[in-house]
């Protein structure tokens, strides 16, 4: 099996089957502090998908990312009742769920997705921007998964390195699927879902999120104080209960 090859595995049983999808770079250990942290219930699913953090790059040269998120939820035995999903996975669960190319959860959580309401809120230096701070992102990233315990010269190097693999390629993946952002038909999003954002994410703007939401037929959103790019990471007990109040209280019945 190839290392951009996609993989599924259960991480534990339960009643509820949900899967947990990374973002770019990152990987299943993304999901360990809120897999610690949310009710046992829930049986966890993680999906590798090819732009994980020890990836080749190669997914990038393929036309529709997306594809492989559809092929993670497939792989998983039954129709997924809840999809979990960060970042830029989070742009392609959105415009697989409105496009209605998967079998459609019963409830969806989007962290940290990247959405602008309309085309004109892109700019030149919007592409600028995020072309240099990829790097940024990554850092912080494996800032927040070593709890801080990596040196700064050697979270530097792991950062350069993770930008290499993702490659010229990935980031114009990514940053196409943050430009398709204001032309996805939300009004085809059937399922309930949630946006989470940190409330200091600089990536991923908690004002884009909470105006993500408000345009989904049945969107909510919740920004978490003290929070960046990672909320599952940086406060898993927060997001685990953030994530079990819209699952219990403001999703389809679960009895």
């Amino acid at each position: 099996m190839t290392a951009d090859a996609v993989r599924v595995r259960r991480r534990r049983p339960g009643r509820h089957r949900t899967v947990l999808l990374h973002g770019l770079g990152g990987g299943i250990s993304s999901w360990d502090g809120f897999a610690a942290h949310v009710d046992a219930d829930l049986e966890l699913w993680d999906a590798q998908l090819p732009w994980h953090s020890a990836g080749s790059g190669r997914w990038s040269r393929r036309d529709d990312a997306a594809a492989a998120v559809a092929q993670a939820l497939a792989a998983v035995p039954g129709d997924p009742d809840v999809v979990i999903a960060h970042s830029f996975a989070a742009n392609l669960m959105l415009e697989l769920l409105a496009t209605k190319e998967i079998q459609q959860p019963r409830a969806v959580v989007l962290v940290s997705p990247f959405y602008r309401p309309t085309p004109e809120d892109f700019t030149w230096e919007t592409a600028e921007s995020y072309l240099h701070g990829l790097l940024a992102i990554l850092d912080e990233g494996l800032r927040v998964s070593s709890g801080g315990r990596l040196d700064d010269d050697v979270r530097e190097n792991m950062a350069h390195r993770l930008r290499e693999r993702i490659g010229p390629y990935g980031w114009v993946r990514f940053f196409d699927a943050y430009l398709r952002s204001p032309m996805v038909a939300m009004d085809a999003v059937r399922p309930p879902v949630l946006v989470v954002s940190g409330r200091d994410d600089r990536a991923a703007r908690a004002g884009d999120a909470a105006a993500l939401a408000r345009s989904l037929p049945d969107g909510r959103s919740e920004s978490i104080a003290d929070c960046g790019h990672f909320p599952m990471v940086e406060r898993p007990d927060v997001f685990a209960a953030v994530v079990r109040h819209f699952l219990t209280a403001e999703a389809q019945d679960w009895s």
